[in-house]
């Protein structure tokens, strides 16, 4: 089979279908990062920074029910149900093979078929008011006080895009492609090479943003994070803390996902009972053309009853 070469800051990348190599020269050796606590911008002066979006910017580390959120409005209720019944397949894929096949099933599952333009439309409209009720106000703090901001995230562009650069203040989204089918405008559920964007190929796409000047701070929350934060000239850790405080929605960059004044004052609902809830009330309006069909059935048998007694 014939490769195909990327250039990258004169390093050239290999890709061949499914095997994936990385340069020898890209390859750095285990490092530690201190907490994002220890991060201190009252001394340094920052240009740039790049950080990771789940478990980082935001507080949730699993992204799982906001694909099931664009799985509903994107697509379909029966969609959004499929994923929640795959969930222990992605686990056990996540576990005991690696992130990227857990990453592909759940895109396949989430994307495929739907057009970009509904994508889009829920990325814009539904995703921004769920992830803002969940972005960290330490690591928040850090990014907003960079002038160079790049999200890199294993999610799709497509899905994080808009929320990044429009709340957030990101100046660029590196995160995975998905394949699109150019006579149907749909997503094939693929996703384009060099897949999903972890570990070596997050640290190869900042490579490539930056060029040469490379960033000068690193946020990250797992191990896989610490490839791209190695080439960072500072590297901090965003610990996962369920107590750790969430930014004031006024903070944020865009504001127009609230309605009026009381949403400053009150937190927005969390992707997980919102989901509920959203499942729940489509469930229940299904279920009132039942009780209707059979309430009518039983009304109409005690009439028939009725007339029979009568004559």
């Amino acid at each position: 089979m014939t490769s195909t070469h990327k250039a990258c800051s004169g390093i050239s990348l290999p890709l061949s279908g499914d095997k994936k190599t990385m340069p020898p020269e890209l390859k750095f050796g285990t490092k530690t990062f201190p907490p994002i606590s220890k991060c201190d911008l009252s001394s340094v002066s920052h240009c740039s920074i790049a950080a990771d979006l789940d478990g980082t910017l935001l507080k949730a580390s699993i992204p799982f029910l906001y694909y099931v959120l664009v799985a509903i409005e994107a697509g379909s209720l029966l969609r959004g149900l499929i994923i929640i019944l795959s969930f222990p397949i992605i686990v056990i894929a996540c576990i005991f093979f690696c992130d990227d096949l857990a990453g592909k099933i759940l895109i396949f599952l989430t994307f495929s078929g739907i057009k970009v333009s509904d994508l889009e439309i829920a990325s814009r409209a539904i995703l921004p008011r769920f992830y803002a009720a969940d972005v960290r106000s330490d690591s928040f703090e850090v990014f907003d006080s960079c002038r160079r901001k790049v999200v890199v995230t294993a999610n799709p562009t497509v899905m994080v895009d808009a929320f990044a650069k429009e709340f957030l203040g990101a100046d660029k989204v590196l995160g995975t492609e998905i394949e699109v089918d150019p006579l149907t405008n749909r997503a094939t559920g693929l996703v384009k090479a060099p897949g999903i964007l972890v570990g070596e190929w997050k640290k190869l796409a900042v490579i490539k943003e930056f060029g040469e000047a490379l960033p000068d701070i690193g946020l990250g929350d797992r191990k896989s994070d610490h490839d791209f934060m190695s080439i960072c000239k500072e590297g901090y850790m965003v610990p996962k803390d369920h107590s750790a405080s969430i930014a004031s929605p006024c903070r944020l960059k865009n504001q127009s996902i609230f309605h009026n004044d009381n949403d400053y004052h009150h937190p927005l609902p969390q992707p997980r009972s919102t989901l509920i809830t959203y499942i729940h009330l489509r469930f229940k309006f299904i279920l009132s053309f039942v009780r209707v069909y059979f309430n009518l059935s039983l009304l109409k048998g005690i009439m028939r009853s009725a007339l029979r007694s009568l004559s």
